[in-house]
């Protein structure tokens, strides 16, 4: 294991993700959460650049889980820093489906 316990990624930049939510603020807000649990040494937050995933942003990785989430709202960031990123259980209504392809994702062929 790296120095982190889990390491979290918010796209902050590309075409899409900064325009469809606060992405900055989801940073921010995710920090602030694991610090006021008292997780700052176990908890890594950064700000990322494009996950080349465009359209199903807001997006956000964890590590070493290798869970990605799609679509993010400010009212589901709670639910990931409590549910995921503090208690180890994924979002599961979160969790991105690479099935689905977007303007840098293409499926892959059977």
């Amino acid at each position: 294991m790296g120095q982190y316990r889990c390491h979290v990624f918010v796209c902050t930049s590309g075409d899409t993700c900064p325009q469809q939510g606060d992405v900055e603020k989801y940073v921010k807000t995710l920090r602030t959460g694991a610090s006021t649990a008292g997780k700052d040494a176990e908890v890594r937050v950064n700000k990322a650049g494009c996950f080349s995933q465009c359209g199903h942003g807001p997006m956000i990785v964890v590590y070493p889980d290798n869970v990605w989430y799609a679509g993010v709202k400010e009212s589901d960031l709670r639910e990931i820093l409590n549910s995921h990123i503090l208690g180890g259980k994924p979002v599961q209504r979160l969790i991105y489906d690479p099935g689905v392809p977007g303007a840098n994702k293409v499926r892959a062929a059977p």
